[in-house]
């Protein structure tokens, strides 16, 4: 299938800001509480709040489900991603991408397809990754003819030195963003701090933003996907970076399993559009 639409394209925006619905421990799950009801209306309630606040995507992740299943989720989380997420499309206007932890890519575009979502998120897509699952490793093979076969308008975004891991090897981040890109064949890739929260190096950003830049990769943008707050999202930008993905810092006390705050995101929002406008001339530290 051949994709006229880039993943930054999928956005109404030059620089996206894409908020995270992290659902709640799913049913199955040691921490799940016994109620679907709860479950589909704080999603809901999430994924509202990141469209009010001006957001201009979002990501719906079984956060909650932890200790995560490697690389297969059993089938009654897939469908109940199915069922959530596409609830969460019909009930917003904004691009809806799937993360399913730790790394069932298999999974993410099949909920993507069944659910008319935008994208998806990858963890570990080419390489392998030593994690708290044990070790993973990429199937970009699998994943880009299971997308081919499903007929699915998906767009793929990849992690690279994904959080909460040490990449096995010896490979930079700007030689594992290119493999990712070029062999791996993903649409854009994502980079992020050591783990959930933390703050990305913006060191990082501009190895990997130069590096598919010199290669003349237009085409594949660089997310960053951990640790933007309203202080630090302008240098992000600036650093190369061109959407973020944000979660902890749109949350309710910092904390990245509360409730969205719709006050937050339009803060957010508002720094993000001020740094494209040029109100504001961020230094890199």
């Amino acid at each position: 299938m051949v994709r006229d639409t880039t993943i930054l394209e999928r956005f109404d925006a030059d620089h996206p800001v894409v908020g995270m619905v992290h659902l709640p421990a799913l049913p199955g799950a040691p921490a799940f509480d016994g109620d679907r009801d709860a479950v589909r209306t704080r999603a809901l309630e999430d994924a509202r709040r990141l469209e009010a606040g001006g957001i201009d995507g979002l990501i719906v992740e079984n956060f909650g489900d932890a200790p995560f299943y490697p690389e297969d989720v059993p089938k009654h989380v897939v469908a109940e991603m199915t069922a959530l997420a596409s609830t969460l499309t019909d009930a917003v206007d904004v691009p809806v991408g799937i993360n399913v932890l730790r790394n069932d890519a298999a999974a993410a575009i099949s909920i993507a397809a069944a659910a008319d979502a935008a994208f998806v998120r990858i963890n570990v897509h080419v390489g392998t990754a030593a994690t708290d699952q044990g070790l993973l490793e990429g199937r970009a093979h699998e994943t880009l003819r299971l997308r081919d076969r499903l007929e699915a308008d998906v767009g793929l975004l990849a992690d690279v030195h994904v959080k909460h891991a040490s990449p096995i090897g010896e490979r930079d981040i700007d030689r594992a963003a290119l493999e990712t890109i070029e062999r791996g064949r993903a649409d854009g890739v994502i980079v992020s701090g050591p783990e959930t929260g933390v703050e990305t190096p913006l060191a990082e950003i501009e190895r990997v933003s130069e590096a598919l830049a010199d290669r003349g990769h237009k085409r594949a943008p660089v997310f960053v996907g951990s640790g933007v707050t309203s202080d630090t999202a302008n240098n992000c930008l600036e650093a190369g970076a061109d959407g973020i993905i944000v979660g902890t810092a749109l949350k309710m006390d910092d904390e990245a399993a509360n409730p969205i705050s719709a006050e937050r995101v339009a803060d957010l929002v508002a720094t993000v559009q001020d740094s494209i406008n040029g109100d504001s001339s961020p230094e890199l530290e």
